[in-house]
């Protein structure tokens, strides 16, 4: 008798369980207690002011859906799909050129510039969205969190092997070789390395 009892009570939490998780995937979306207004206020200080020497030559879009879920023993395991949004950005930083990266020789100017970088790449979050999770109810944040982190670390690995570095040489010939051509009145060269070896402009 206490055995068949003992038995009863086990079923009777994992009857609960899966009525609970049943109940919550039906009605998760559902509240009486929605949020109908926030208001936020806002004591902005200006802190500090940098000068930015970063041209931004290069933008590379990408959209990703991604499936994250968290392994259980047990328990169903939580998942969630995203609808993901984001950019990554290639650019050159003018502030590592020296004087002594501008030469010149007779009707040539040669610059040498530093190699390009992959200045940012984030989520646009405006643009991204859950577009379904499953049995979350406890670990929904986390979940989405994750997910996220792991798209922004995909788009920064994708804009590298896509060849952003590249493009970004190439459009620094598009963009300033025209630019300091007209400026200067001289053909240009640009070099992406920082070692001048021809005497500085006077």
């Amino acid at each position: 008798m206490g055995l068949f009892k003992g038995y009863f009570q086990i079923i009777v939490v994992l009857v609960t369980i899966i009525l609970t998780i049943f109940l919550w995937e039906k009605f998760k979306n559902f509240s009486p207690f929605a949020i109908k207004d926030i208001q936020t206020s806002h004591n902005l200080v200006l802190k500090e002011m940098t000068v930015l020497g970063k041209l931004e030559l290069s933008n590379f879009s990408f959209r990703d859906v991604v499936e994250q879920e968290l392994v259980r023993d047990y328990l169903p395991n939580p998942k969630a799909i995203l609808i993901v949004q984001g950019e990554a950005i290639g650019c050159l930083d003018l502030t590592k050129i020296k004087p002594d990266d501008v030469a010149t020789k007779d009707d040539t100017l040669i610059v040498h510039l530093p190699e390009p970088e992959l200045c940012s790449y984030r989520i646009d979050h405006s643009k991204s969205r859950i577009y379904d999770t499953e049995y979350a109810f406890m670990n929904e944040q986390a979940l989405i969190n994750e997910a996220y982190t792991s798209a922004e670390a995909k788009i920064k690995q994708s804009a590298l092997d896509m060849g952003i570095l590249e493009q970004t040489k190439k459009n620094a010939e598009l963009v300033l070789k025209p630019l300091l051509e007209s400026i200067s009145g001289k053909k240009v060269v640009l070099l992406f390395e920082m070692k001048a070896t021809l005497e500085r402009i006077k």
